[in-house]
């Protein structure tokens, strides 16, 4: 594998998408917001939940979580818990614009053709295509999860608030999870990229990729599951057989010749 070429990809699909007022704002505004989000909802009850506090309103399935916490404390990591898979959500929702336009853009640009002309491999053409789209999505999600731990005590978060963002739970989410379903985002868009004509249905069509996600929200909402150590371990174990799936199954659908002659 040349990692020039793919690097020289890298440059030239940065160079173009980044010109889209819509992916910057995807890929800067968007992980802003949803970190500031959980920051106010935590300013907010950190000044108007009393010091006593009652876990009567809470699941049963999250009571037993807080352990010896405070009930007030245990309310705020509570509410935090149902902002956790924000941060699971931005490396889906980042990268789709990006990876949808990857193929179907250059052939309505007329630029795919030359691309797909030179010694570059499909591999190499791939693997530089899905790190255009993975790698802002992975560091525009650590940076906004960077800037929530620093704003949590700013808000009126206390330490054991803290340390429980720190804990295993939120670290494995945001630095192991994030980075897998990116990669499996970036994977299903640009194979549905591949198979269409439109750039607007392939970016349609790759949103499908986050309502997995969305069921497992609604059922944290719900006290259906509680978003611990164990899920998180199971879901690290699936995705990354999802994500070895994808790409074997991407490589066999990208079919260079035929994305040409049936284009034409």
């Amino acid at each position: 594998m040349n990692i020039s070429r793919i690097q020289t990809i890298v440059d030239k699909e940065w160079a173009e998408v980044f010109k889209n007022k819509l992916v910057l704002f995807t890929v800067g505004f968007l992980p802003l917001i949803l970190t500031l989000l959980p920051l106010g909802i935590l300013y907010f009850t950190s000044r108007t939940t009393p010091s006593g506090g009652d876990l009567a309103d809470l699941p049963p399935s999250f009571k037993a979580v807080c352990g010896d916490i405070e009930p007030a404390e245990c309310l705020q990591v509570y509410l935090l818990n149902q902002f956790l898979l924000l941060f699971m959500m931005m490396p889906l929702i980042i990268p789709v614009s990006i990876a949808a336009y990857s193929i179907v853009g250059e052939k309505t640009t007329r630029s795919l053709e030359p691309l797909l002309a030179t010694p570059i491999s499909t591999l190499e053409l791939l693997t530089a295509k899905g790190l255009a789209a993975a790698i802002p999505a992975i560091v525009a999600s650590w940076g906004g999860f960077a800037i929530f731990l620093v704003g949590v005590p700013l808000v009126g978060g206390s330490l054991t608030v803290l340390r429980q963002v720190l804990a295993p739970t939120w670290l494995l989410a945001v630095l192991v999870i994030g980075p897998l379903m990116a990669v499996m985002a970036v994977i299903f868009a640009i194979m549905v990229s591949s198979r269409v004509s439109d750039p607007r249905v392939a970016e349609q069509t790759s949103a499908v990729i986050i309502v997995p996600l969305l069921a497992v929200l609604f059922a944290q909402l719900a006290g259906v599951i509680v978003l611990n150590v164990s899920f998180m371990l199971i879901a690290i174990l699936v995705l990354a057989a999802v994500d070895v799936a994808l790409v074997y199954l991407g490589a066999r659908l990208f079919q260079r010749e035929v994305i040409l002659t049936r284009w034409k």
